[in-house]
């Protein structure tokens, strides 16, 4: 399942230095200058699950397998990036391809590490990077009611569409981002969604990247992010990118004292990659025994024969049954034997919807 986040934000606010933490090595090169990311980075980063753990040592499971989400680091973004300002036409084209858009802001002062706008306002930076998608929209959808404009003459069938764009761009134009415009199942303005991958319509999560020496992220800036965060129902993860490399480096005994030093019980990395997994809509089911413990990656909402087909899809098509047991069943009575015994094993057909922490086993026909 190809699905990335998008890290994004203003010139040194720490999103390689946060790339380099998530991939655990020093994959992206951090410089205190602007645009020393060009190009993209990608990295595939583990989805720490203690669930997967737990299930490991119930199956006496040689292996574990996590989830995993695809990070992209992208060219810091300056004001006029829609015009084509700084790295602006391959920011918004990389920005394009991904699913989900990680803001990193930055709630750190320090003399060392120029800010592009000359001090620290972290609201005024996600209105820089949130203005230039939106006006990278409206430039989009100019081009569209432009063509469509002129075939709605003389297909009616058109002018539906046209009137949809022009209230989407009414409502940009007001500095709204596509993601809050009210739309209907049946609108038409969702041919226009669906299509052009409209840059202010993707999911965000803000992540606010404070000092290493602030372990409790309580000051004035990162309030200020997760006042504006609850204005646009986006959520907000609150990290130190430094402390995160520091910890990328260490053994996972060393990373658990660590944690522990600072009284905290996850890394703020682990934070953001569950928030990024959810936010991209997707959700884990999990396959146990003594081979391996996994989990497996499926889009909230799908049926039993769709989660099939994500192991294999020979899978779904000959899907004849599934056999579920909830997580909590299957840790609290040590395994599918106790839950089979117990009545907790339930059989679910081709229009079950599987949840998030489902154990499944799979009956099909070669």
């Amino acid at each position: 399942m190809s699905l990335g986040v998008g890290i994004v934000g203003l010139p040194n606010v720490g999103k390689s230095t946060l790339f380099n933490a998530l991939t655990q090595e020093q994959n992206a090169e951090a410089a205190n200058y602007p645009f020393c990311t060009i190009e993209p980075n990608k990295a595939v980063v583990v989805l720490r699950d203690l669930r997967v753990d737990e299930l490991a040592k119930i199956a006496r499971s040689k292996k574990i397998t996590y989830a995993t989400v695809e990070f992209v680091d992208i060219a810091g973004l300056v004001r006029g990036a829609s015009r084509g300002e700084g790295l602006g036409n391959k920011f918004l084209a990389n920005i394009r391809e991904v699913d989900a858009i990680l803001h990193v802001v930055r709630c750190f002062a320090d003399d060392d590490v120029v800010h592009v706008e000359g001090d620290i306002d972290p609201v005024r930076d996600i209105g820089i990077i949130e203005t230039e998608l939106v006006l990278a929209d409206i430039q989009t959808l100019e081009r569209r009611l432009d063509r469509v404009g002129r075939q709605a003459r003389a297909d009616k069938e058109l002018r539906a569409e046209v009137a949809a764009i022009e209230a989407l761009m009414a409502h940009l134009d007001s500095g709204l981002p596509a993601r809050t415009f009210p739309r209907k199942a049946d609108d038409a303005v969702n041919i226009v969604f669906n299509e052009l991958q409209l840059l202010s319509n993707k999911r965000v999560i803000y992540c606010a990247n404070i000092d290493e020496d602030d372990t409790t992220g309580d000051n004035e800036a990162v309030a200020a992010v997760k006042a504006h965060a609850a204005t646009v129902g986006a959520p907000v993860v609150v990290i130190s990118a430094r402390m995160e490399a520091e910890l990328a480096g260490l053994s996972e005994s060393e990373r658990a004292d660590f944690l522990t030093s600072y009284g905290l019980s996850e890394s703020g990395l682990d934070q953001t990659v569950r928030e990024a997994y959810h936010s991209l809509g997707l959700g884990s089911f999990f396959t146990a025994g003594p081979t391996e413990a996994r989990a497996w990656t499926f889009r909230r909402g799908c049926v039993a024969p769709q989660a099939a087909g994500v192991i294999h899809s020979d899978f779904e098509r000959g899907f004849i049954r599934a056999e579920v047991i909830g997580m909590e069943d299957y840790i609290r009575l040590g395994g599918e034997t106790a839950c089979r015994s117990a009545g907790l094993m339930h059989l679910e057909g081709k229009e079950y919807e599987v949840n998030d922490g489902d154990v499944i086993h799979f009956l099909f026909n070669v």
